[in-house]
């Protein structure tokens, strides 16, 4: 597969780790995403990530996909970032959308650009 698709493998499904993630990760903010990140070293490198946009903010279903749509689009692009880092580490995130309203695209993937450069950096 080319090094810019996001496979099923590199996707965040496993309760374990979730539950992993969300109890020993750091975290932090980047308007409009909360992320939570955690790093496991002596593994197989891989990067795992999970999409998250809460029915709290949301109510309409078509205005999450929208957003998980952007969310996953500039993640699938930006990912390289990570990769660049060199890390040996397997890290798992996740990107949750924290704000009430709509944004664009070009916000969107700004934002998550810093929080894979942050993340790199801690690396």
């Amino acid at each position: 597969m080319s090094d810019r698709s996001l496979p099923r493998t590199e996707r965040l499904r496993s309760l374990g780790a979730i539950r992993r993630l969300f109890d020993e990760g750091q975290g932090g903010f980047v308007f409009p995403f909360r992320y939570v990140w955690y790093a496991e070293t002596d593994v197989v490198p891989s990067v795992e990530v999970l999409f998250s946009v809460p029915k709290k903010f949301h109510k309409r279903a078509n205005k999450r996909n929208l957003l998980r749509r952007r969310t996953k689009e500039a993640y699938r692009l930006g990912k390289q970032t990570l990769a660049r880092a060199e890390c040996t580490a397997n890290i798992d995130l996740a990107l949750i959308y924290s704000s009430k309203e709509v944004l664009s695209y070009r916000k969107i993937d700004h934002a998550l650009q810093r929080i894979l450069e942050q993340i790199a950096a801690h690396l």
